[in-house]
């Protein structure tokens, strides 16, 4: 192991810093996996390490060690560096000690292998970091197939994103592609489409959602484009009791996966006929 880092100003922790902005990280091919359990995931899911920087002093419990032991040992650098520039480094406001470089991995169609009679989530044009962290981290949760990321306008790279999925990013098979792309890929495959919208008459528990079947969720304030309204097979709502007119589109995701699991798991059909399926 090199010397500690110990200023601030280092051309390295410069460069983890740039890496806070989308078009270094689109440049470099390059982001930041910050925190033990995704660094941990990480390295489960063999994702590409370039280099590893530590602070101990800011370690939270005692299995640091032993993935750090992982990581030198599969020939990544290890740089330790010392706590001011290592918080300067960090996205976190309570760093852990750990944060690694890391390459960006396919996102293509061509990452992706389905099973028979998958459940896929579809998202469209997500603006928040947040939000796609906990779709990735939901999607896992309800056994997704895959996650397809539509025309986003936050990439899956983005420190937030890998944050607020708990390193799902790693786990949960990704694509990053166009709507139209996608519509054609699931109807070649398929895969029946059951686009949210508030507008819809079907209710999320009256649609038949076992078999090949892509839910697909909407930007936070704008929904669903049209060529996913026009183009999905069936459209579906969640009721609404209250005053409120939507969902937090992760919050939706998570509400239609999990009627989607109930139904698959009891092995059954809503009575329903209004899909038309």
């Amino acid at each position: 192991m090199s010397d500690p880092i110990t200023s601030p100003t280092n051309p390295q922790i410069k460069e983890l810093v740039r890496l806070r902005d989308r078009r270094h990280r689109d440049r470099s091919g390059a982001f930041v996996v910050e925190g033990y359990r995704a660094v941990s995931r990480a390295v489960d899911a063999n994702i590409e390490l370039e280099r590893l920087y530590i602070s101990p002093d800011l370690f939270l419990g005692p299995n640091e060690d032993q993935l750090i032991d992982r990581v030198a040992g599969a020939g990544t650098p290890v740089i330790e560096v010392a706590v001011e520039p290592f918080r300067k480094a960090a996205y976190r406001d309570r760093p852990e000690g750990l944060l690694a470089v890391a390459r960006q991995f396919d996102t293509t169609f061509d990452s992706l292998a389905l099973p028979t009679d998958p459940l896929v989530l579809v998202v469209e044009a997500i603006e928040k970091p947040g939000n796609l962290g906990t779709m990735l981290r939901t999607a896992d949760a309800a056994g997704c197939a895959a996650v397809i990321v539509c025309d986003p306008t936050t990439d899956p790279f983005n420190p937030n994103v890998v944050r607020a999925s708990t390193g799902m990013l790693f786990v949960v098979p990704l694509a990053v592609v166009s709507t139209e792309e996608t519509i054609r890929w699931l109807r070649e495959r398929a895969i029946t489409t059951f686009a949210t919208t508030p507008e819809a008459e079907t209710l999320h528990t009256d649609a038949a959602l076992t078999g090949g079947v892509a839910i697909v969720v909407g930007t936070e304030q704008y929904g669903l484009s049209d060529s996913w309204l026009d183009g999905a097979d069936h459209r579906i709502r969640i009721p609404m009791a209250g005053t409120a007119d939507s969902l937090n589109a992760a919050m939706a995701a998570g509400i239609t996966l999990f009627e989607a699991v109930r139904q698959r798991d009891a092995g059954r059909l809503p009575d329903s006929d209004s899909t038309g399926m």
